[in-house]
């Protein structure tokens, strides 16, 4: 599977992050361009944000609206987006991009 996918945990609650609308773009000829984008599923996923086959070597930008996940919980955060930024070497490779988020603090980092 060549794809780009991300897995989002709420360190507050213990539990997945669900309906977090989350961004893919890639970097090119100096700008971001939309790759792919969705909302996370019940578990906190979404499981491929690239279609098949369209992973290059690249530098990415995937952007969780992580304001719009706080304000459905009824609760303010200090970071209202996280932005992590990645590049892909191998395109024939699977790149899992997890984040942890609570109010106040993230922590992002590659998966498997």
């Amino acid at each position: 599977m060549r794809s780009v996918s991300t897995h989002i945990l709420d360190t507050t609650f213990g539990k997945p992050a669900a309906n977090v609308p989350v961004l893919l773009e890639k970097r090119g000829d100096g700008r971001w361009e939309k790759e792919g984008a969705g909302v996370t599923d019940a578990d906190g996923r979404i499981r491929d944000l690239v279609p098949e086959g369209k992973l290059e070597v690249a530098t990415y930008r995937i952007t969780f609206d992580t304001s719009a996940y706080f304000h459905l919980q009824g609760m303010e955060c200090f970071y209202p987006e996280v932005s992590v930024v990645f590049q892909t070497r191998e395109p024939e490779s699977h790149y899992h991009v997890p984040l942890l988020v609570s109010p106040f603090g993230y922590s992002p980092y590659r998966g498997s």
